[in-house]
């Protein structure tokens, strides 16, 4: 290849000013030809999106000539600056987490440290996953609740720990449950939290875990991960004060948490196959 003007990436969407914690991400759109990277305090990991392009990438000390498919993921350690030089334009989801992030995960994890190492290429089906679920988020009009985002990142740096340890196993064979006291703590922490901004640190604190131990333990209690068992209380609670009091729409909408009206009725279309309107003529007339 002989591309050389150096490219400005244009970022098309951006977390920037949501106030995550620990994870930052961008989707970007790179002109055909060199991006340098250089390196900085945090872990990056780059996932392609769009055709196919021929890309020529240095990292690490290491070169590689390869055709970059959709779904391909590049892992850059902290500190580490690479290149990239293509012969089209591509859009890349570049997510940024921090090195406390890994560090704490790990920890909960019981393992002492991992180790990052420069990757290019790398197929894994789990982290595909978690890239489209952050990007569908950056995309959406109205963003996720800030503990769908812990979740999220949480479990990027499961994956990437499992991944540089061969996979081991974070859960144990016996499933390990919150106890009852736990679970009902937790729970009533939710109801009366519910109008608020939930955020999975505020629960881990409640419960007296770490959050890749609650995030584990809930599911295995509930059957559901966190987020989705907290996004069902707030349609239950909305579809309840529909029902019960004579509230307009807005107001319930804020009494349950949810950004905004819209929101609300988008998501209990969702989940409930009916819209506020439909519930609360509904209740009207019985």
């Amino acid at each position: 290849m002989t591309l050389s003007a150096i490219q400005t990436p244009q970022v098309l969407f951006t977390s920037a000013g949501r106030a995550w914690k620990g994870l930052a991400a961008d989707f970007i759109h790179i002109p055909r030809g060199l991006v340098h990277v250089p390196g900085g305090d945090m872990h990056r990991l780059g996932m392609h999106f769009g055709p196919p392009v021929n890309a020529d990438c240095r990292c690490g000390g290491r070169r590689m000539r390869r055709v970059q498919k959709p779904g391909d993921i590049d892992i850059v350690p902290a500190g580490v600056d690479g290149s990239w030089e293509d012969d089209a334009d591509c859009r890349i989801l570049r997510l940024s987490f921090s090195r406390a992030l890994l560090d704490g995960v790990a920890a909960d994890l019981g393992r002492e440290s991992v180790e990052l190492l420069p990757q290019m290429q790398v197929r894994d089906i789990r982290l595909e996953a978690i890239g489209w679920a952050i990007k569908a988020d950056l995309e959406a009009e109205t963003p996720s609740d800030p503990l769908y985002v812990d979740l999220l990142a949480n479990a990027l740096a499961v994956r990437l720990i499992e991944s540089a340890t061969d996979g081991a196993r974070v859960q144990g064979r016996s499933e390990p449950k919150l106890s009852a006291r736990q679970l009902r703590v937790l729970t009533e922490y939710i109801e009366t939290h519910l109008d608020q901004r939930l955020h999975l640190a505020d629960l881990s604190a409640v419960a007296g875990l770490s959050a890749t131990r609650l995030k584990i333990l809930f599911r295995n209690s509930t059957g559901m991960p966190v987020h989705q068992y907290v996004i069902r209380r707030r349609v239950e609670f909305a579809r309840a004060l529909m029902t019960t009091t004579s509230l307009p729409a807005s107001e319930i909408a804020v009494a349950a948490g949810f950004a905004h009206q819209s929101h609300m009725a988008s998501t209990m279309r969702r989940l409930l196959g009916e819209t506020p309107g439909t519930i609360m003529r509904r209740s009207g007339e019985i």
